[in-house]
């Protein structure tokens, strides 16, 4: 794909080119993270583009007061949402997509009221004493790429090194096994939904720091492609293989797909509708229907 790029725009294979590339795809995938975690154990998460546009608005109005820390702050609130999603699934067997779907509806709204439903905007200064570190260069390497890497590291680890992130593939796996084993699914479960929510809050934050304010809308059209990345990355949405190191490589395919259709002048609109049928390509590849008796 990087050659059928370069083929239509020579620039493209220029270290700053993939440098500028990979930087600006860099919230999409933190996203993509966070959902990671979600579709690992077999659920879905459906909250995370609306929890990153409500952070963009708690970002922008929290930074006059608590700088730096409203960093901190708005990634809590995406952890509770996430939690909240997590309980609502667990406790209430209410279905994930449903649960995440109305805990999203729920941030949408608390980012429309904050915001009075209109563009906000960061005052320079205070952006750039709190967070301009994030948008410098070292070597020519910009900090957003550290960043993004730093948090992989730190998925990797909790997937990988932690007791969590192996009773989330037992999970994946399966469930009902996992329960067997006396393993507190529930728990974990809930875990899984609150890192997501804050994954999506740091996403949302650098998308707020990164075009200086704050809207409801500020993230729109990132989920179907979080989604395409975590799934054409091999996390299949029944869960218990992948992980978030299949996930960086899904997204570097997005990225590439989408520059591809910048450069080709591919409406927005119609870059949904490709991002849609890749999904639907995706699932259908990737599902394990060994899990699955029945498709309702």
């Amino acid at each position: 794909m990087i050659l059928l790029v370069t083929a239509l725009q020579p620039a493209f294979i220029r270290p700053e080119s993939l440098l500028d590339m990979a930087a600006d795809v860099v919230p999409l995938f933190i996203m993509a993270l966070g959902m990671t975690m979600v579709i690992y154990i077999g659920s879905i998460d459906l909250s995370s583009q609306s929890i990153a546009n409500m952070t963009t608005v708690l970002a922008t109005i929290a930074l006059p007061t608590f700088g730096f820390f409203s960093a901190i702050m708005v990634t809590l609130a995406g952890f509770a949402f996430g939690m909240i999603s997590g309980i609502v699934t667990t406790r209430l067997k209410v279905p994930s997509f449903i649960a995440t779907l109305a805990i999203g509806g729920i941030a949408l709204s608390v980012g429309q009221f904050a915001s009075g439903q209109q563009a906000l905007h960061m005052d320079a200064e205070m952006r750039q004493h709190a967070f301009g570190w994030m948008f410098s260069k070292t070597a020519g390497i910009p900090h957003e790429i550290i960043v993004a890497l730093l948090l992989l590291g730190a998925a990797w680890f909790i997937q990988s090194r932690m007791k969590a992130g192996r009773i989330f593939k037992a999970i994946g796996v399966g469930e009902p096994v996992a329960i067997a084993s006396g393993i507190r699914v529930h728990r974990y479960k809930i875990l899984a939904f609150a890192l997501s929510g804050a994954f999506a809050a740091v996403a949302g934050l650098m998308f707020s720091v990164k075009l200086s304010g704050g809207s409801p809308t500020l993230a729109e059209g990132f989920l179907l492609p979080a989604i395409v990345a975590v799934l054409i990355g091999g996390t299949p949405l029944t869960g218990g293989v992948g992980g978030v190191v299949n996930t960086l490589i899904g997204t570097l395919i997005v990225a590439v797909v989408r520059t591809s259709m910048v450069y080709l002048d591919v409406p927005a609109t119609s870059q949904q509708i490709f991002f849609g049928l890749v999904l639907i390509i995706a699932i259908a590849l990737t599902i394990d229907r060994s899990k699955m008796r029945t498709v309702k």
